[in-house]
């Protein structure tokens, strides 16, 4: 069975030791996309070689930098095909500022798991906390998984967030680049579907996708860039589902709406008739 849920909800993930440094913040802010204005101050700020700026997505790839294997979806209870795989949603709550240089230990668990009939949601969840003692950031996370349900689970909650009844606050275009993938993928998320022609034809797909954290981070930018006046302090946390995908090269559309002390989002991909690429979106304003 892929999934023993008896074995799996509630198990403990491999603890990990990590650090970064400026140089790894600016390749992250690299593969999103930063310094197309390359002689834009603010811009600058997130290249900086000795104090970038750094935005709180970070976290998702802070842990795994400079790894080259494929990953593996191999948990306790859990022994999943990659292929079969696809990214459910994201959220990471930063607890303070996350600092240009660090070393943290990340303690993790599988949180949820849902049985939705002929697929199943697995959702992790991850504490990291600095090397002074003090909690950084919590960041959940959860995978689809094609064909790997009937396991006899809870079927989990199937809630959409409503989009305010009103014109958007704000509307953005993002440009990607063609070859924004294979420069991303060197954060540490070797997985092939995003590099590799024949795999992502493999997994239904007509050429390889973005990942979907690149895509999570682009839209994070652009909202602190744009509505926050880039200031990443501001983001207290930052959420969002994957309703779809994006491919290399096409432009995103980020309609935006701001409620008390968050921004609430819908993104879309202009270049096919505004298909869904990111739902539920919400951005935490501290």
């Amino acid at each position: 069975m892929p999934i023993d849920p008896q074995i799996a909800l509630g198990a403990a993930l491999p603890s990990r030791e990590f650090s970064w440094t400026p140089t790894d913040v600016q390749l992250y802010h690299l593969g999103l996309g930063a310094g197309a204005r390359c002689t834009d101050p603010a811009e600058l700020r997130y290249l900086d070689d000795s104090e970038p700026k750094v935005l709180p997505t970070f976290a998702t790839v802070a842990p795994t930098l400079g790894e080259t294997a494929a990953p593996r979806v191999s948990f306790p209870g859990v022994e999943i095909d990659l292929a079969k795989v696809v990214h459910g949603h994201q959220e990471v709550l930063v607890h303070k500022p996350i600092p240009a240089a660090g070393k943290a230990v990340s303690v993790g668990r599988i949180a949820e798991i849902w049985d939705k009939g002929s697929n199943a949601v697995i959702v992790q969840e991850h504490t990291v906390t600095g090397a002074d003692g003090e909690p950084l950031w919590t960041a959940r996370s959860s995978i689809f998984a094609k064909g790997e349900g009937g396991f006899g689970g809870e079927r989990g909650p199937s809630t959409k967030a409503e989009l305010p009844d009103r014109a958007p606050d704000a509307e953005l275009t993002t440009a990607t680049l063609p070859q924004q993938a294979l420069l991303y993928r060197l954060c540490g998320d070797r997985n092939p579907l995003h590099s590799d022609p024949e795999f992502a034809r493999a997994a239904g797909f007509p050429a390889p996708i973005l990942h979907g954290l690149c895509t999570y981070g682009v839209v994070c930018k652009s909202l602190t860039d744009i509505l926050l006046d880039g200031d990443t302090t501001r983001v207290a946390g930052f959420r969002a589902k994957f309703t779809g995908v994006l491919y290399p090269g096409e432009t995103l559309r980020t309609k935006v709406w701001r409620e008390a002390d968050t921004l609430v989002a819908a993104v879309t991909a202009v270049d096919r008739d505004d298909a869904p690429v990111l739902g539920d979106v919400t951005l935490r304003i501290a």
